[in-house]
């Protein structure tokens, strides 16, 4: 079963159509729910897919243009409704915070939960969220506005124990964790046993980025080169190419070019313009650039990372 997952909750760009809602995700990891963007009607998808807003915890913005921010206060409000307990953090940047301050203190100054703010350098982001397991990093997109993307990094994880052979060994249990962090084993006699035989490599770190709004630019695919899986926004298809740049968005194609030169394992195309009717012109002008997995995204789609 996956413990990093991603759930689309909207995949569609400015103006708002019967086929797609502005931008949200869920991104659910060992337990812990976070959203990157929020869009209009981002609560309604939260309960349409199952996703219990009461246990959001992180709200990542990545810039403020209405359509990927103007669901957070009215979500914050049903939050306080709700008497949700514990810690929200918004991460943004100051003029978000400062926005969304004075809309909080207006429409919903009595809150159940603690609002916290985590200000965000649009010119020198970095690691904005942090645990045992995972960390959070901003990184410039290239937009109209300032405007980031997030990648979302497991920690190295430790290696495993070699069980038959540290029972055949006698390794007692208060051991394991120091041998998972590289101690070798040292037997009654004095014999030492290399940590290598008594550990198989650990599992690798998955990955999920973020980049979400943003003209073509290959410092994108340098900021998250490796990565696992990689959303990237594909306003456009080639018929419409030519109002990618001047608006600061990027064609199904372009996308797909950031994923082959960041060495993607699987590329998800969203934001769609009102324009596109068939996904599947975007996906297909991808495959041409893309030899990876080329996914469109769709609301209620579940992606397992790892």
């Amino acid at each position: 079963m996956s413990y990093f997952n991603v759930t689309i909750l909207g995949c569609g760009s400015a103006t708002p159509t019967l086929r797609h809602n502005p931008s949200a995700q869920a991104v659910e990891y060992r337990g812990r729910l976070m959203l990157v963007d929020c869009g209009e009607g981002t609560q309604l998808q939260l309960r349409r897919y199952g996703l219990s807003f009461a246990k959001v915890s992180d709200i990542f913005i990545s810039h403020l243009h209405g359509d990927h921010f103007l669901g957070l206060p009215g979500l914050l409000s049903t939050m306080a409704l709700h008497d949700v307990e514990g810690t929200v953090t918004v991460h943004t940047f100051a003029e978000g915070a400062e926005i969304l301050r004075k809309l909080m203190d207006m429409f919903c100054r009595d809150r159940s939960y603690r609002l916290a703010f985590n200000i965000i350098d649009p010119k020198n982001p970095g690691t904005v969220y942090e645990d045992n397991n995972l960390q959070v990093r901003a990184f410039p997109l290239y937009h109209r506005v300032p405007c980031v993307g997030y990648i979302f990094e497991e920690k190295p994880k430790r290696p495993h124990i070699n069980g038959e052979f540290a029972k055949y060994l006698g390794v007692p249990h208060y051991m394991m964790n120091a041998i998972k962090d590289g101690a070798d084993f040292v037997r009654a006699d004095g014999t030492v046993v290399p940590n290598a035989r008594l550990t198989t490599p650990a599992d690798p770190a998955a990955s999920y980025a973020y980049c979400s709004d943003t003209a073509f630019d290959l410092r994108v695919a340098e900021a998250v080169r490796g990565v696992d899986v990689l959303y990237h926004e594909a306003t456009y298809s080639d018929e419409r190419a030519h109002h990618a740049a001047p608006r600061g968005h990027s064609t199904a194609r372009e996308a797909a070019r950031i994923a082959a030169a960041a060495g993607a394992r699987t590329l998800v195309l969203g934001h769609y313009s009102k324009t596109i009717k068939d996904e599947s012109i975007l996906a297909a002008e991808a495959a041409q650039e893309y030899e990876g997995t080329v996914i469109t995204a769709t609301e209620g789609l579940k992606i397992e990372i790892i």
